[in-house]
C-alpha cells in the first residue's frame, strides 16, 4: 500500500520525498524492529526509537519516516526516503496501522474492557463463554499476551497490556486471518490516552470500576478517570457499564441510548442476587428482563460475579444466546493468576491472584476470610516506580485480614526492593499482625508454605500469571504458581 493511501484524508505535510512510495513492512515505532519497506514513526519520547533514531531506522531499510514537529536533524539526504510531518504522531500511527492491515476490527466483533480491576478476568470469561457455549474461536489481547482460539500469538516481549498501535493492529489482523469472529482486548488508561486503541472499530466498551491506581502516570484520580472515559467518547458504539460503581453510573449520560448496565446492588439490565460464596465458587441468580436464571461461577467472591455479569452482558449484547451463556458459566476453567487455586499435599489451600492495588487486595482477602476454615497467610509486595501512596494502605489491608504476612519483592523495577518494603511495614505494624520480610520472592512463598498448617489458606498476591519479575532493565523469569507447585513438591 502506498504511503499516500495510508494517510489519505488525514492532515499531513510532505517534507521530503515522494509520498506515493510503497510501504511493504508496516508502521514501526522501535528502530531495532524496522525491516526493509517499513514506515518508521519517530515518536517523541519513545524509549526504543524517537527522532534520534531516524538514521538507524533508515539504515535498516525504512522507506518513509513520520515525524511530529520539525524535520529531524541528521536525517540522510536520501531522495528515496519520504519524510512526512503530522500534528499528532500517535493518532496517525493508529490510523495508518489499521489501514495497513486492512482495518481488521471491521471484520470482527471487538470488545474493549477498561477499569482499574477486572479487565483480564472479564476478557477470560468472555472468551470461555463463547468457546464453551458455541465452540467459537475468540481472540484475546491483554496482560497475559495475545491468543486466538487458545493458541498464543508470538510477539516481542512487552509489559504493555494494551500494545502499541502497530502491534495491536497486527494482532487483530492475525486473529481475523485465523478465523476469529470476536476479539476482546484490555484497554488500559495509558493505552487509551496514547491513542493505541483508535482505529480498532470497538463494538462494545466495557467499564468495570475505578479505584486508586496508576497515579504515577496520571497524577490525580481526576486525570486517571478522564483517561478511562476516553473509551466512551466516540471510540465505541455501545457500552456495558458497572452501575454499582459511581464512575460507571455517569457513563449513560455520555452515551444516551447506547449503554447496558450490570450490577449487584443497583438496579440494572443484568443483575445478580442471592449470592452464596464458598471455596469452590459462587452461586447466584441472574436477572434480565422479566426472567431469572440460576447461575454459578467457579471463582469465589462478589467481584467474580460482577466480572461474570460484564462478560455475559457483552456477549448477549452482541447477539449470543443468554441461556447458553449462563449455562457455560459454571463450566469455565480457572483463570490463570486470577484467584487461581492450588491444594498442596499437606492440605493447604494456595490462591494466586494479581491483586496489586488496595481495592483489589481488599476484595480478594475479604472473600478468602469469608470461607477460610483456619488461618490466612498473605505473601505480597508493592511494585517499584509506581504510586507510592498506596503502599501503607496495602500493608494495612494485608494485616487486617491476615494471621501472618510475608512481605516480599514484587516488580521492583528501578527502585530498591528493601526501600519499598520499608514503606509498606508501617501499614502492617499498625494492625498488630505478625509479619516476616523476605526480599527473595521464591523464598517468601516457601516461608509461607512451610508456616501453613492443614486447613490454612495462603494468598500469593501481586503478580498473578506474570511470567517475569521486572528488576532494573531485566525481565527475570518468575511465575508465582510455578513456584508454589515446585515448593509443594519438594
Amino acid at each position: 500500500m502506498k504511503l499516500s493511501e495510508l494517510l489519505h484524508g488525514h492532515d499531513h505535510q510532505v517534507l521530503h520525498g515522494d509520498q506515493d512510495i510503497p510501504i511493504t513492512s508496516g508502521p514501526c515505532l522501535d528502530a531495532d524492529r524496522v525491516t526493509p519497506g517499513s514506515l518508521y514513526v519517530a515518536l517523541p519520547g519513545h524509549p526504543e526509537g524517537g527522532p534520534e533514531a531516524v538514521g538507524e531506522a533508515v539504515a535498516r531499510g525504512a522507506v518513509a519516516v513520520l515525524v511530529e514537529g520539525p524535520d529531524p536533524s541528521g536525517r540522510p539526504a536520501d531522495p528515496g526516503v519520504c519524510v512526512v510531518r503530522v500534528p499528532d504522531a500517535r493518532v496517525t500511527t493508529a490510523l495508518v496501522s489499521s489501514r495497513y492491515h486492512g482495518e481488521p476490527g471491521r471484520a470482527m466483533d471487538v470488545v474493549a474492557v477498561t477499569g482499574t480491576n477486572g479487565k483480564t478476568s472479564v476478557s477470560s470469561i468472555y472468551e470461555s463463554l463463547l468457546r464453551i457455549s458455541e465452540g467459537a474461536r475468540v481472540g484475546v489481547i491483554g496482560t497475559s499476551g495475545a491468543r486466538t482460539g487458545g493458541d498464543p500469538i508470538l510477539m516481542p516481549r512487552s509489559v504493555l497490556s494494551t500494545p502499541e498501535a502497530p502491534d495491536l493492529q497486527y494482532l487483530l489482523a492475525c486473529m481475523r486471518d485465523r478465523g476469529s469472529a470476536s476479539v476482546v482486548l484490555e484497554a488500559t488508561s495509558m493505552g487509551l490516552l496514547n491513542h493505541r486503541v483508535e482505529g480498532s472499530f470497538v463494538d462494545v466498551g466495557v467499564f468495570t470500576n475505578l479505584t486508586q491506581d496508576h497515579l504515577d502516570d496520571h497524577g490525580t484520580m481526576e486525570r486517571y478517570q478522564e483517561a478511562k472515559m476516553l473509551l466512551f467518547q466516540g471510540m465505541c458504539r455501545r457500552a456495558v457499564v458497572n452501575a454499582d460503581d459511581p464512575v460507571g453510573a455517569t457513563i449513560p449520560a455520555m452515551m444516551p441510548g447506547a449503554v447496558t448496565t450490570y450490577a449487584i446492588e443497583a438496579d440494572a439490565d443484568y443483575r445478580a442476587t442471592d449470592l452464596v460464596v464458598d471455596a469452590s465458587g459462587t452461586r447466584f441468580v441472574l436477572h434480565h428482563g422479566e426472567r431469572k436464571y440460576p447461575a454459578a461461577i467457579p471463582i469465589p467472591g462478589r467481584f467474580s460475579v460482577s466480572n461474570a455479569l460484564a462478560a455475559v452482558a457483552a456477549c448477549h449484547l452482541l447477539g449470543h444466546d443468554l441461556e447458553g451463556l449462563v449455562d457455560a458459566l459454571d463450566r469455565m476453567p480457572q483463570i490463570p493468576g486470577r484467584f487461581e487455586h492450588f491444594a498442596t499435599p499437606d492440605g493447604v489451600s494456595v490462591i494466586v491472584d494479581y491483586a496489586h492495588s488496595p481495592d483489589s487486595l481488599d476484595k480478594v482477602l475479604y472473600t478468602i476470610r469469608g470461607f477460610a476454615p483456619h488461618r490466612v497467610l498473605t505473601v505480597f509486595g508493592c511494585g517499584g516506580d509506581r504510586d507510592t501512596t498506596k503502599r501503607v494502605r496495602m500493608g494495612e489491608i494485608a494485616g487486617t485480614y491476615s494471621d501472618l504476612c510475608v512481605l516480599t519483592s514484587d516488580n521492583p523495577r528501578y527502585e530498591d526492593p528493601e526501600a519499598i518494603m520499608d514503606q509498606v511495614v508501617p501499614g502492617i505494624e499498625a494492625t498488630g499482625t505478625p509479619f516476616e520480610r523476605v526480599g527473595d520472592r521464591h523464598g517468601a512463598i516457601a516461608l509461607a508454605l512451610s508456616s501453613a498448617r492443614p486447613g490454612d489458606v495462603v494468598l500469593v498476591a501481586g503478580k498473578g500469571s506474570e511470567s517475569y519479575q521486572s528488576v532494573g532493565d531485566d525481565l527475570l523469569p518468575f511465575d508465582d504458581m510455578t513456584a508454589v507447585r515446585e515448593i509443594s513438591r519438594a
